[in-house]
């Protein structure tokens, strides 16, 4: 990968990572038109990015990310209970990941995901996905809108979440997406349900980081740490850093913007983007523009 490779996939990245339309495939998309070569090194930089983007939540959210409870613990209660009171927050967290973890585990110990990204299938699956995931956004906000302000993120509510969310494992569905739906099909409003899908992403992408670095080590592709040259980790240090800066822009605005018009606009950009890819690729045409 080239620097302006690396730069050009990083925002990419940094600015679809908190939008419903996937940054998995927008970044497979900028791959091909790129030309990037596809390697264990390259999908790896796909996923790792994305931790990078996604620190931008700790940084934007601090205040709430790093929290306790310290409010008295209800009367009667157990040591247990005491304890995870007071770490309800994070509680709550490691529920929602819990599906996603043993989904995500089987999954790509079964070689699927890194079946559905390689180029000659994700270039098929991304834009199919892209459509499928647009329509339904046109009638979403109508199925689920029925948020209320004093209903708040309850165990039940993020197993549910972290359940639905291991439907974005496939790649053009949009992890943000499938997890603020999530949260609306359990009577949460849109920006209660945004802003757990944020906090939920940090250990959700950082399983799936620690996964591509465990195997970019001793996967079968790795030989040793030859991958580890200083261009492949300087690229990794200025996609995560490019993606974080970008991202802490756009979550603002995503917020502000999904909580105003809903899902709708970006389930028109789908569309038109996942059918115009279809179109060109079934019409014999290559995706690769520059090579």
């Amino acid at each position: 990968m080239t620097l302006i490779q690396t730069v050009i996939i990083a925002i990419v990245e940094g600015l679809t990572e908190f939008l419903p339309v996937s940054s998995t495939g927008h970044m497979l998309i900028a791959e091909n038109l790129l030309g990037v070569q596809n390697s264990a090194f390259v999908r790896a930089f796909t996923v790792i990015i994305q931790f990078g983007a996604i620190l931008s939540v700790v940084v934007l959210y601090w205040k709430r990310f790093f929290r306790l409870d310290n409010t008295p613990a209800p009367a009667g209660s157990s040591k247990w209970q005491k304890i995870k009171h007071r770490w309800y927050f994070y509680w709550l967290l490691i529920v929602a990941f819990i599906p996603t973890g043993v989904v995500g585990l089987i999954v790509k110990k079964s070689g699927m995901i890194d079946f559905m990204l390689t180029p000659e299938n994700a270039i098929w699956i991304v834009p199919i996905m892209l459509v499928i995931g647009g329509i339904f956004m046109l009638f979403c906000d109508r199925i689920f809108n029925k948020g209320k302000e004093e209903n708040k993120v309850t165990e039940k509510r993020a197993f549910w979440i972290g359940l639905i969310q291991c439907i974005s494992m496939i790649p053009g569905t949009s992890r943000s997406m499938m997890t603020i739906v999530g949260g609306m099909c359990q009577k949460l409003t849109r920006r209660r349900a945004a802003e757990f899908s944020f906090f939920l992403a940090v250990p959700t992408m950082a399983a799936a980081t620690g996964m591509d670095l465990l195997e970019l080590f001793i996967g079968d592709e790795a030989v040793g740490t030859a991958w580890a040259t200083s261009e492949n980790i300087t690229m990794l240090l200025i996609g995560s850093v490019v993606a974080f800066i970008v991202a802490l822009f756009a979550m603002k605005w995503f917020v502000n913007f999904l909580s105003k018009y809903g899902f709708k606009w970006f389930g028109f950009y789908r569309i038109i983007v996942g059918g115009f890819i279809l179109v060109w690729m079934l019409t014999g045409h290559s995706m690769v523009m520059f090579d």
